[in-house]
């Protein structure tokens, strides 16, 4: 069939999009750039792990590549898909989170992944999933409308809903549930995507990895020099804390990852290296922190005065 999953397409594909962004980030750095630490899964595959720490842009930022394979699928991925039990399975993907070290430029998160399990004498069970999504510290409506403005661009060739339901469903899956709370301001998110065939879903899954760059380095360049101090750093580390509760309790790549045995080293390569918690805290009204909270980590649609 012309439509047969190509898993060595997508292999193929990742890795370079791994390269790109890489190569892009490095050179907004200026520093070393990524050390690159290959791995292999006991159960199964491997993958390569991009990481750059202590740099004059980037604070701490990882681009992983995996692509692990096995027999058995973990409790979590076969809960609600009762069907993936007993079949052989493979996940591919390359996700990333940058942390800057300047408050004025936001964390950026972008994951892209393609998963296939297969059993003998029937038709193999396969999707598509990922998306991009922003959590900045101090909020300029400029930045979030590129931000969207860009994410809708790469919708459209596929459908005029296809932006806004992935919008929302960004919306809502990069949401604390425990705090009733946003993480950032949103982006694209997409999962179990085969109903549009192959071809055309990994084309959107390229689409969608070929523009994170473009979303996100007009961002970092406008911002990276804003001058800053311990009282914007000190709300930075705070702000991290939600991502990082976010990624430990919801997020299901972390999830899926721990409990099928990849390494753990990569795995929380998305975590910041510093943050900080405390009790009950709210910012001084009439701050730019205060809004941060009434302005930015509220749903809204960013485009409508576009």
């Amino acid at each position: 069939m012309a439509d047969t999953p190509d898993i060595a397409a997508v292999k193929a594909s990742l890795l370079d999009l791994q390269d790109r962004i890489c190569n892009a980030l490095a050179a907004e750095d200026g520093g070393d750039g990524f050390r690159e630490d290959a791995w292999d899964r006991p159960g199964g595959g491997g993958g390569r792990t991009r990481v750059l720490e202590g740099g004059a842009l980037i604070e701490k930022g990882g681009v992983n590549f995996s692509h692990v394979f096995g027999e058995g699928l973990p409790a979590s991925a076969t809960a609600h898909r009762p069907e993936l039990a007993g079949r052989s399975f493979q996940a591919l993907g390359v996700s990333l989170v940058i942390h800057p070290a300047n408050p004025y430029v936001p964390t950026s998160h972008a994951n892209v992944r393609f998963f296939i399990a297969e059993k003998p004498g029937e038709d193999p069970v396969w999707w598509f999933g990922g998306g991009f999504d922003l959590t900045p510290y101090y909020g300029f409506e400029e930045d979030v409308v590129h931000w969207h403005r860009t994410a809708k661009a790469a919708c459209d060739p596929f459908g005029e809903d296809v932006y806004p339901r992935y919008k929302q469903w960004c919306d809502d899956y990069f949401h604390l549930k425990h705090r009733d709370e946003p993480r950032g301001v949103g982006g694209l998110f997409f999962d179990d995507l085969n109903d549009w065939g192959f071809a055309r879903s990994f084309a959107f899954m390229q689409a969608v990895g070929d523009s994170y760059i473009p979303a996100y380095l007009p961002i970092m360049q406008r911002r990276r020099d804003i001058a800053f101090g311990e009282r914007e750093k000190d709300f930075q580390r705070y702000r991290r804390g939600r991502y990082v509760e976010f990624n430990l309790v919801y997020d299901r790549g972390t999830i899926f990852g721990l409990q099928s045995g990849g390494r753990t080293e990569s795995i929380l390569m998305s975590l910041p290296p510093e943050v900080s918690w405390r009790y009950d805290w709210h910012p001084d009204p009439g701050t730019e922190e205060a809004r941060l909270y009434e302005v930015f980590l509220r749903p809204r649609d960013w485009l409508a005065e576009d």
